[in-house]
């Protein structure tokens, strides 16, 4: 029996997130949390190696943050946005709007809804155009756009989510193009659909919760090239590359694109609150300006735009522009290469891989048991959540390298004790 009364009185009522709740082992009870350590009802404090699923990429509690929301908590915690604006979504809107090129945006509370928003933009957007017969996408293997169900009609049909794979609707599904042969597949197949294709949706440079995969910014830039030259849409989902994660600020930057439409979620508030945003080019915008109603975006979520998540996302902008986090990265990329070597000689083991401020190691499925991983993970006081086959870090950024060099000693540890 856990000693503390609200866990107690609380636990048999919640229904936890990708948990069999019969077999799972009870969650841990969290009393804090403070840069990149998170301190439970015990006393325990763990060093956070993925940094609540890569959102506080400042660190827990940053000071210029709360300091933001408490000021904004004292004015104005919330309104709604249908026929009412206020100053700090007016001013973040104007800020991504520099930082992307993008001249259009709409807010949202979570990243699956800002990829629905941008899968429902793309579709009317063709509508409006009288081409209403480009309704599909196409999306690739090992891609992951949220939980919801356009999201998951998006993502591979066999991660996550293949309960839903009768109900979702069906997508053209490729693997991404590595080489001149499958570019060349990539134009055909587009050369062939292109009139049924609303657009192309990617993670750009690194699909995340799909397993960790990484591809080059020569090879989204060329997967963006064929996609505009047969007049198809551009979708980034960068919920989970976006601000800084892969070493740019954002990771069509170092592709050198800019797409037609851009979802951005997860790190934008740097963790304190949930916000998300869906991004659109001027074009993608003008075609909904008409005198007939039914040519409006009719979407509008209960909390777009709250003001103290605004306020957050304003002082993580802040925080981008005054602290070398960039850098940071570049540090933390060299630390999590240096770390994670040990691990490539090790048994099991398929891949090592890093990227800015992700490390990946990559295990033989056979040998994963990610309920084992997790709890000697916790013994040796770090948290991480292995995924299918592999255990990732993407800590905060401000992590420290001591805190680091904690984090990678105890993955190469439990690896290495992982028996054939």
């Amino acid at each position: 029996m856990h000693p503390i009364g609200w866990y107690q009185d609380g636990l048999s009522h919640v229904w936890l997130p990708y948990t069999q709740m019969q077999t799972a082992a009870p969650p841990l009870a969290v009393t804090s949390a403070e840069g990149s350590r998170i301190t439970l009802a015990d006393g325990r404090e763990l060093i956070d190696g993925i940094a609540s699923w890569w959102t506080a990429c400042h660190g827990y509690r940053h000071p210029h943050i709360e300091q933001a929301v408490t000021k904004q908590l004292q004015t104005l915690p919330h309104v709604m946005f249908g026929g009412l604006v206020h100053e700090p979504a007016l001013v973040l809107a104007a800020r991504l709007s520099k930082l992307t090129g993008l001249a259009r945006v709409f807010f949202s509370d979570s990243g699956s809804v800002a990829v629905e928003i941008a899968l429902k933009m793309a579709l009317q957007y063709w509508q409006n155009k009288r081409q209403a017969n480009r309704n599909r996408f196409l999306c690739f293997r090992h891609g992951y756009h949220g939980d919801t169900t356009g999201a998951m009609s998006v993502s591979d049909p066999e991660a996550m989510h293949k309960a839903f794979r009768s109900y979702a609707t069906k997508q053209y599904v490729i693997d991404i193009p590595s080489d001149e042969y499958g570019f060349a597949e990539f134009d055909q197949l587009l050369e062939g659909v292109h009139k049924n294709i609303a657009a192309v949706i990617i993670e750009p440079l690194v699909q995340g919760a799909g397993g960790m995969k990484f591809h080059s910014a020569d090879v989204l830039a060329e997967i963006f090239r064929i996609s505009k030259k047969h007049g198809v849409l551009f979708i980034a989902d960068e919920i989970a590359t976006g601000f800084g994660r892969t070493g740019s600020l954002f990771a069509c930057n170092e592709a050198g694109i800019s797409p037609d439409i851009l979802c951005l979620g997860k790190a934008l508030t740097g963790g304190t609150m949930t916000l998300a945003a869906t991004l659109a080019s001027e074009d993608i915008f003008s075609a909904f300006l008409s005198d007939a109603a039914d040519c409006a975006f009719m979407h509008g979520p209960t909390y777009m735009a709250n003001p103290l998540a605004c306020a957050a996302a304003g002082a993580s902008l802040d925080l981008f522009e005054s602290a070398p986090h960039l850098k940071q990265v570049e540090t933390i990329e060299c630390l999590l290469r240096e770390g994670l070597a040990a691990c490539e000689s090790l048994p099991h083991v398929v891949d090592v891989r890093v990227k800015g401020a992700i490390g990946v190691v990559q295990l033989d499925r056979a040998h994963m048991d990610k309920a084992q991983l997790k709890q000697r993970f916790i013994e040796e006081g770090v948290w991480l959540r292995p995924l299918e086959d592999v255990i990732y870090l993407t800590p905060s950024f401000t992590i420290t390298p001591a805190e680091l060099r904690r984090l990678t000693d105890a993955v190469v540890k439990v690896v290495g004790e992982i028996k054939g």
